[in-house]
This record gives C-alpha cells, structure tokens and sequence, in this order.
C-alpha cells in the first residue's frame, strides 16, 4: 500500500510515531512536532463484584423468536484484578526510533493464538471497533494477574451483503449463537477454550441493560429453561446478560466480551490468505442455503466459502450442532496455525488482518480501544499453541423431549470441568512458570478458626444427591459439633458446584466449616455486606456425600482437542 492509502503523511514511518507509555504500559501516537509528554494513567476504581446466595428470580413474558433454533444453519464462530505493570524496552535505533512491536493475538476467533496484532491506523481501528457499556457486569481492568475469562461471541445476525442466504432475514438483532468461553490460566501458561451449544437448555438470570439515553432497565429471566441462545437478543437482551447467563452456569465470573458477527468470518480468512481443511469424504450441502461442495482431501477456503463451511451441518455424520462445533473447532485452530506460521512474517498481511478484525468487532468499554486490545493480546500471546485446549461443554440430551432437539449439562461430567475451570486446573500437561501467580482465592482459607459450637449455618440442596442436606446437617450436628446447622430444603435454584456463602465479619466460622466438610478455596463465596444471620451452604453436584470432601478433579474424560493439532495429517 502507498503512504496516502495508510492515513500517513508520505514519507513518514508508522513505527516512528509510536512512544510507550511507561506510566500505561501502552503505545501513544506521537506526530511530528508533538512534544507532549506522555499521558498520565487515569485512576480508576474497581468493580466489586461479589456472589451472592442463589434466590427466586422474578419471571415475565418475554419475546419469542419465531425460529431461535434457525434450522437452515448456524452462525460462525467467531474472568476482581489488578491490571499489569510493563516494564519498558528499550527500543532499537537504526537511525530512527522503532516503537512498532509486533507482538499478542488478533481478537476473537484469532484471540486464543500466538499471532501478532499490528500497531497501525490508530483513528482508523479505534473507528472500526463498537462499545456496548454492560453496567456492573465484568471487570475494569484488562487483564490481571490471576485467571481470566473472556467471552467470545458468535452474533447471527444477517446483515450484511449475501448473509440472507443463511437463515432468517427478519432476524436483524441476532442471538448468541457460537459462544466460546476462553479460560486463560493465572500463570499464562495455558488456556481452555470451551464451546457452549446453542441449544443447550438454560436459566437466563434477569440483566440490567443500559439504554441510548443513559437510563437503564431489567430484562425479566427465563421462567425456568429456554436455548441458550436467547441469552443475546431476545427482549433487548445485550451481551452483558450472555455474561450472566455464563456466569451463572460455570460458577466463573467472565471479566470481557468481543462479539463478532458472519460478516468477520468472511473477512478474517480472506485477510490470512484462506484456511486449510481436511475431509475424510466430501462434503456438499443438499439443503440448497449455501453453495458448499468440498471434496474429500485438503482445501483452503476463505471468503463465502469459509463461512458455508462453519454454517453447514449438513453431511455429517447425526447433521446436528455438536457435530458442526466440532468442526467449528477444527477451523478456529486451523487459523491460528496459519497466522503464527505465515501472517506473523508479514506486516502487511497483519495489517489486512487488525482491520478486518476490528471491522467486525463489538466489545465492552473496559476493552474498547485498540491500545487496551493490544495490551489484551500481547498476554493471551505467551501461550504455545500446545497448551490451548478446545472442547465442547460436556451434555445429553434433553430428558424432557419425547424426541430431544435440545441438549443439558452432562449431570456429572459438566460439574468436573466448570471445577476444574474455577480452581485454574490446566487439562494439559504443562510446565508451570517459574514464577506462578499468588492464588487471591487460596488467601481466604488463612486466618483464624473458630469453635465448631459457634459456627451459624443454613445447608440447602442445590444439585447434590436427594436427600443431602438433611443428611449433612445430621452429620455436622452429631458428629461435627455444629449444633447450629440447619437444613434449609432445596436451594431455590441449581447452583454449578458447591459453595459457602458468608458475610466478612463470618470469616473464621466459614474456614472452620470448610476445614470440617473439606471445602476447596473456590468454594469461598464472601459477601461485601455484613450480615446478622447464618451463613448459606449450598450442596452443589460436586457433592457426594457427608463427610467426603468436596475435591477438584485433575482430570476429566472428555473429548478435546490442542491448538496445535493439524487437521491436515502429513
């Protein structure tokens, strides 16, 4: 490209106008004769953001979409904590100063490799990329230093040019549809990448929204379970209610959101030069939606053609969504491989890609700008493709359908992996990093322990075996000294895994019950607020039975795949 087409007077190097800000840790633009010095951080206060005991929550109608399954296809795919210090680098000098660093990820669906995001056009990306304020929901910061969960959103809507093709044209808000939860460990050391169906039943908790005009307002939740999908869009649902959707079913607070729509899929393999597929026998859509015709063997599809292929179900082997996910899988990694392979060499290619990442992008306010994405990505850019694991959330099918189109959470497989998720457990044998990250959730087992006579507890029943509570009050009432348990009944909703909820003046109390019932850090749920009741416990599907403890699984048995992984074998 010619200097004009960059934005950039003729003549004048990209990399010499860029000064980091050892104070933000992040690059400014710096014009000729710009001698300001650099910005100062501007302080900012975080989100405290506390789980509460599981309560009723209100229901109301809502609007139905007139076909949330979209049975002509599916949309392509697209974790409180400090933020980070950057120590400053000292640049090389050839003649000019060189600030351009190529170094992270692209976003989204290119989010969870070790590509590199290209500093350029800073009006131009900042322009590109769209903010959606979701209030109290998420974190302030970037990225700290524990885990951190973000959520990539795959949005269906149909806009844009040849996208009708794909379903619904009326459908012009879209739904959450290919949704990946992008779990980054605490130590960078490893990822898991974890797909959510889209017709996986679900409660969809209430959400606060803001509006255009500042005002804010409460779309009504599920009464009881409905597609996850409905999470996005329906109602005014915003993806700040995806979040709590997430949230509420892992156990997991998601910290961002980048939500993408058909149009990035198109855009994205273009920019990398097309993506290589392998089949082990043709693949054609009869259902006459999309033109796709691949034969058996490898192709490289990008454009149209890439899009038809995360879309299309159609020839394999049930033509379901779980089959198309896997596939979906697949793609993803494919591109990762193609931009850390070939991309990263080319500044120009990078350059392709930042835009048409951005071109496509919605994100949060906390990450809403080109210098906080790139911050985003030079972090998820330390993990070797080797240690991303990608997987399907474990499920079966709906027992409540006479011939099920729906599926729910693996009763016991799902539970192992949202545990292992919360504690940070790798589902890869990796090398921890010689200096790991402190453990804020392990901080809330040390202090003081109190007598087991003075320990205040209501024990309710929230997915553990029939029975528990009162089996566990007995326990602790004859052979624990807790004579001040109660058995509560059922929770008043189904909660991911076991956890004790307490007011901070309760602290010892909660550390001598968890001793007692073998309770792990994670299951450490402190309010914000005093409180002058007992503490809450809730029995989740990670309890067994009374006097077990409530244990993290190293391991569980589902299918997954690694970033690294060739679709293409030799």
């Amino acid at each position: 490209m010619d200097a004009q087409s960059r934005g950039r007077a003729e003549g004048a190097d990209p990399a010499d106008q860029w000064v980091l800000n050892p104070q933000t840790g992040e690059y400014e633009l710096r014009l000729e004769g710009d001698v300001r010095p650099p910005t100062p951080p501007t302080p900012s206060v975080p989100r405290q953001r506390t789980r509460q005991a599981p309560g009723p929550r209100p229901g109301g109608p809502r609007e139905t979409d007139p076909d949330p399954r979209d049975r002509d296809g599916d949309p392509a795919p697209g974790g409180p904590r400090d933020s980070h210090r950057r120590t400053r680098r000292q640049p090389k000098r050839s003649g000019r100063r060189k600030a351009l660093m190529w170094t992270g990820g692209v976003m989204g669906l290119v989010l969870v490799g070790g590509s590199a995001f290209a500093y350029y056009w800073w009006d131009r990306l900042g322009g590109n990329i769209d903010t959606v304020d979701i209030g109290d929901v998420g974190s302030d910061t970037v990225l700290g230093d524990g885990p951190a969960n973000i959520l990539v959103i795959g949005n269906d809507v149909r806009t844009g040019k040849g996208n009708e093709a794909y379903g619904n044209r009326d459908n012009v808000t879209g739904h959450a549809d290919t949704t990946l939860l992008f779990h980054v460990a605490g130590d960078r050391s490893n990822a898991t990448v974890v797909s959510i169906p889209r017709d996986l039943m679900t409660e969809i908790p209430d959400c606060e929204t803001r509006q255009s005009d500042g005002s804010t307002k409460t779309v009504p939740g599920s009464q009881g379970t409905t597609r996850f999908n409905e999470s996005y869009g329906v109602e005014g649902r915003d993806p700040g209610c995806t979040m709590r959707t997430v949230e509420q079913l892992t156990g997991l607070d998601v910290d961002h959101f980048m939500m993408f729509d058909f149009n990035a899929v198109k855009t994205l393999s273009t920019a990398v030069g097309g993506v290589e597929v392998c089949l082990e026998q043709p693949l054609k859509d009869t259902s006459g939606g999309t033109k796709l015709d691949l034969p058996a063997g490898k192709s490289t599809l990008q454009g149209e053609e890439a899009l038809s292929f995360l879309r299309n179900r159609h020839g394999l082997k049930n033509e379901s969504d779980l089959d198309r996910i896997g596939m979906q899988q697949k793609f993803v990694a494919s591109m990762l491989r193609r931009l850390k392979e070939d991309t990263l060499g080319s500044p120009t290619k990078m350059l392709d890609v930042a835009d048409a990442a951005t071109k496509s992008l919605t994100v949060d306010k906390a990450i809403g700008s080109p210098g906080k994405l790139l911050t985003l990505a030079k972090e998820l850019g330390k993990i070797d493709l080797k240690n991303i694991t990608l997987m399907t959330l474990p499920v079966v099918d709906n027992p409540d359908e006479p011939k099920p189109v729906t599926v729910v959470p693996d009763p016991a497989k799902a539970p192992q992996v949202f545990s292992m998720l919360q504690d940070d457990v790798s589902f890869t044998e990796v090398k921890k990093q010689k200096k790991k990250a402190k453990d804020k959730q392990d901080v809330l087992l040390k202090g003081a322990r109190t007598e087991a006579s003075a320990v205040r507890v209501d024990v309710l029943n929230g997915g553990g075996p029939q029975g528990a509570a009162g089996e566990t009050v007995t326990w602790l009432q004859n052979g624990q000294g807790v004579s001040r348990s109660a058995n509560q009944g059922n929770a008043p909703a189904k909660v991911s895994r076991t956890q004790l909820v307490y007011a901070p003046d309760q602290a010892d109390q909660a550390r001598k019950l968890a001793d007692l019932m073998g309770l792990p850090a994670s299951a450490m749920k402190p309010t914000a607020e005093a409180g002058d009741g007992p503490m809450t416990l809730t029995l989740g599907p990670d309890f067994t039975e009374a006097g077990v403890p409530v244990a993290t699984p190293k391991k569980v048995d589902v299918p997954q795949s690694r970033a690294d992984e060739k679709m293409c074998k030799g």
